[in-house]
């Protein structure tokens, strides 16, 4: 194809979008198949051009990408090998070159692609060097407060010698290592296959082995290297393994490779020592945004992500925008040397030749109550942590306008964007101290930011939002530990450490709001003559979602969850549930807390009152209300009871249900006294049981769940319940299923967007098959199986539901009174606690949280409690002559209990997909959900 010399081609072969600027085209032909960008290429040359670039196809293929990819020798043909495209001699010719096309943005990812570090001089930088340092010393100047670079570490360490990309490559090339790319899949690639890769690349964002499983997959480099002695105190070492956050990584890149800009996941401290190569470091202090980085604090539930070019575009095209006064603190690592960088640090990390480094995170008694902030609820005090005073809303801001500098003009302040998501971006500019460096040759320019910033645990504290506690508020999925987790961590550095309890109670009263608690938890002690809280007793204990004492002999759980609303129904249910419990008078009753008091805390007038409450009334601080309620309401036994929830729950149809009790909710708390277990909650136990203790507990489990669901539960009486929104209105089909399966019917509304926000390692391919698995007809066949036609129907009556047996709802006791050093050798389960999630519906949805929480995907103890339930899952209701009705194919589908089993883990509120894809690996790779449901839930078709 030929051209004249000077014409632009550009308008004539992209049309009508050529009023686009190549950037937005290059970033629409991402979301294209492959098929799509060949067939586009045709259209003209300039498309030709665009569908042809190599950043485009790599994109593609890290979507695409299963299992460890192997690279073949550019993204196009590892793509099309992907997508089974045969690799025929002319599909890879020559390519076309046009004449007559200039663009700015394809030159300079061209010239990122192709640009050679050699020339990329730096002087030594100007971040402390240091050798010989005593832990006094690094505690005394460094720890927490700035960062510096550290020699003879490693002096000693095997990997000094033995951890260069030959001999890696030679002892581990068939190992899978983690890859770390911009792209939500995980990529793994055999060693050898990405030492091949990292020699022939030309990526302008090259891929680099960023695997945090490194010791699983290669256990020999974990002795390799060890913690050096100025980093071992780490507080999240007493968290299970299963429960830790990621904490250490090997590190593997060719030139050009590093990590954007970035501050460590819960404002943690961390170590990088490097074995071979150079790694160049720019470092910002905290609250200093650094130019062309754009922060994210979301309003919601405090979740942070940042916007940010890669290291290589950042040192071509930000760094030399810099004045000298705005540059970073930087240096060059070399082989053999360690930096350290203190929490809340930004950081900036470019390969200037392939590299080889280990790092770890940690926290400590400097940084714990950093930590503890980052999790704490709300998204206020994020932004200032990162973006200091810059993330102040105007209101907030007044009093210290005198103190913070102006921005520029291409400055986005905080309170200039939505409240729903707030964006920080600093461009650089603004007054500065400009300080000239001390003796050392350290710059100064630490402060040059501040004008009233301080990154101090005090002021950074006075910006949470002290309304929204920490078990009241939504949890942000990029907190590097669950609320679960979170809350065991404290109380287990409560217990393993007494000596640092002021530091800890601290931290618990920023990320629990445990000071309020306390004082909620001695009012409650006071009105019914309990001991007085002592000092091992004023944490909450376990991992609930309320907070919950353990005192002497009492156990006092405050019902916040949700707000008060929600707590009135599940404290109203949990009463009901008891009162029908001892009127049955079932064995069940043995193995629940006994319950001693209950009622109502409220803060009026400057002081705390309680009232009791029995569940058989509305208590007079709510009945003074401007809630509206009605006449069947007022005239139920129990008016928060399991129908009325079941209404209110109904009505907000899987929606999080506005808190109707308004300004009451932030003051009025119900509770419960029920009398103390003695023993241990499962969830401190499953690693010391023997195999014997497992198969008792799952026979008892067995035992219990055949107690619960036998047990009697009101009769529907509300006329709104009888009239729900189900597929049918057959009136012989019990009211109760209809309220279970329209509420199934909601839950499949948005179960995709539901799924998509817990971040599931789930195949896009499973994504897509929803629908497919779980039909629309599926609600309409659930009922018609349910309903009674006196034809031989086979039926399944509804049942209470706990719906959240798991390892720290059961508690176990000593089996014998011996015991060696205070050590018990056996245990057995005595009783299931909280009762306030109780539902009725189907009791297989009871077997979900035993088999992936308690039993961890052990089918042998699932056996054993499935013989001890000895329940039918399917019980048949046939004529006199004993026969069934036949069924068909659609029918017999619904009524085999892995496929309901597998559909209500997928419509399941909480995440209970991501629990089976981490026990369960093979899962990762499945192509269809028949698959995932055999892999996990056959064994109760045997049943």
């Amino acid at each position: 194809m030929t051209t004249l010399g000077q014409r632009d081609r550009r308008p004539e072969a992209l049309g009508s979008l050529s009023v686009l600027p190549d950037e937005t085209i290059c970033v629409l032909l991402e979301y294209l198949a492959p098929r799509d960008i060949a067939n586009l290429a045709c259209v003209s040359s300039v498309m030709y051009i665009l569908c042809n670039e190599e950043p485009l196809w790599m994109s593609l293929c890290l979507r695409r990408a299963k299992g460890p990819l192997e690279y073949k020798g550019s993204w196009k043909k590892t793509t099309l090998h992907l997508e089974g495209v045969a690799q025929e001699n002319d599909a890879y010719r020559k390519p076309f070159h046009f004449d007559g096309f200039m663009s700015m943005y394809l030159y300079k990812r061209f010239y990122r692609c192709n640009t050679s570090l050699d020339g990329f001089s730096f002087d030594d930088g100007n971040v402390e060097r240091r050798r010989d340092i005593s832990l006094d010393e690094f505690s005394k100047e460094y720890d927490a407060k700035k960062p510096v670079l550290l020699s003879g570490l490693a002096d000693s360490w095997p990997a000094s010698n033995t951890w260069t990309i030959d001999q890696l490559s030679e002892k581990y090339g068939e190992v899978p290592f983690r890859i770390s790319q911009r792209s939500p899949n995980k990529i793994s690639m055999k060693f050898k296959d990405y030492i091949s890769y990292m020699k022939t690349q030309r990526d302008e964002d090259p891929l680099y082995v960023f695997d945090d499983k490194f010791g699983e997959a290669a256990p020999d480099l974990l002795k390799d290297y060890s913690v050096p002695h100025l980093f071992q105190e780490d507080w999240f070492e007493i968290l299970d393994k299963e429960s830790r956050p990621p904490y250490r990584w090997l590190i593997v890149g060719p030139e050009r490779s590093g990590a954007s800009w970035h501050v460590d996941p819960a404002l943690t401290s961390a170590w990088n020592t490097l074995l071979c190569g150079r790694k160049r470091w720019a470092l910002y202090p905290p609250g200093k945004v650094p130019l062309g980085v754009t922060v994210h604090v979301n309003e919601d539930d405090g979740d942070v992500s940042i916007d940010t070019p890669s290291s290589l575009q950042w040192w071509l095209d930000y760094y030399p925008l810099l004045a000298d006064e705005d540059k970073p603190i930087e240096c060059t690592l070399l082989a053999g040397e360690t930096i350290y960088v203190p929490s809340g640090w930004w950081h900036c990390i470019l390969n200037l030749e392939p590299t080889v480094a280990v790092t770890q995170n940690f926290v400590n008694k400097e940084n714990f109550g950093f930590v503890c902030l980052d999790m704490a609820p709300g998204y206020h005090h994020k932004g200032v942590c990162r973006a200091g005073l810059l993330a102040l809303d105007d209101e907030n801001s007044e009093d210290l306008e005198n103190e913070t500098h102006d921005e520029d003009d291409n400055t986005l302040s905080y309170s200039d964007l939505t409240r729903k998501e707030k964006r920080i971006r600093m461009n650089g500019g603004g007054e500065t101290e400009n300080q000239e460096e001390d003796a050392n040759g350290v710059s100064k320019r630490y402060n040059m930011w501040k004008n009233g910033f301080s990154y101090n645990i005090d002021f950074l504290a006075s910006f949470l939002d002290k309304e929204r506690d920490h078990y009241n508020f939504p949890w942000s999925m990029g907190n590097s530990v669950g609320q679960r987790e979170m809350r065991a961590w404290l109380s287990k550095l409560w217990a393993l450490k007494p000596e640092m309890r002021e530091l800890i109670w601290k931290g618990a009263c920023i990320a629990l709001n445990a000071e309020k608690w306390l004082r909620c938890l001695e009012e409650v002690c006071t009105f019914h003559n309990l001991p007085f809280v002592t000092e091992d007793e004023k944490l909450p204990v376990g991992t609930g979602s309320n907070p919950v004492y353990l005192l002497s002999d009492y156990a006092i759980k405050l019902f916040v969850e949700g707000g008060l609303e929600q707590s009135m129904y599940g404290l109203g249910t949990e009463l009901e549930f008891y009162d029908i419990l001892g009127r049955a008078d079932s064995p069940l009753k043995t193995h629940i807390p006994e319950v001693l008091e209950s009622g109502i805390l409220f803060f009026e007038k400057g002081s705390y009152k309680v009232v009791p409450w029995d569940g058989k009334r509305i208590p007079d601080i709510i009945s003074s209300s401007n809630f509206d309620f009605d006449a069947s309401m007022l005239n139920s036994e129990f008016p928060f009871g399991i129908w009325n929830k079941t209404l209110r729950e109904h009505r907000n149809q899987g929606k999080p249900a506005p808190d109707s009790f308004g300004s009451l909710s932030s003051h009025v708390w119900p509770y419960i006294i029920t009398k103390r277990c003695k023993g241990k909650i499962f969830a401190q136990l499953r690693d010391d049981l023997t195999w014997n203790d497992a198969q008792n507990l799952a026979t008892f489990l067995g035992k219990q769940l055949r107690n619960l669901h036998l047990l009697p539960y009101p009769l529907v009486t509300r006329s709104e319940l009888l009239n729900v929104n189900a597929v049918h209105e057959e009136l012989n089909i019990p009211a109760e299923w209809k309220v279970f399966v329209d509420a199934l019917r909601q839950k499949k509304k948005d179960v995709t967007s539901r799924l998509e926000n817990w971040g599931n390692p789930i195949p896009r391919a499973l994504m897509t098959k929803i629908d497919e698995y779980i039909p629309d007809d599926f609600f309409v066949d659930l009922l018609n199986v349910f309903k009674d036609t006196n034809g031989g129907d086979e039926i399944k009556p509804c049942t209470w539901i706990h719906s959240d047996v798991m390892d720290d709802n059961i508690h176990m006791e000593p089996s014998s009174d011996d015991s060696v050093d205070g050590q018990h050798n056996s245990w057995r389960p005595s009783h299931i606690l909280d009762f306030s999630d109780l539902s009725i519906g189907d009791p297989i949805c009871d077997l979900i949280p035993i088999y992936l929480d308690v039993f961890r995907g052990d089918a042998d103890l699932f056996k054993k409690l499935l013989e001890s339930y000895g329940l039918p899952l399917i019980r048949s209701r046939s004529p006199e002559n004993g026969t069934t009705k036949t069924t068909d194919s659609t029918r017999k589908k619904v009524l085999c209990p892995s496929y309901r089993t597998m559909c209500y883990c997928i419509l399941h509120e909480e995440n209970v997909l991501g629990a089976m894809f981490s026990i369960w690996d093979e899962l990762r790779t499945a192509e269809s959900w028949e698959q995932v449901e055999q892999t996990v839930w056959s064994l109760l078709n045997t049943y």
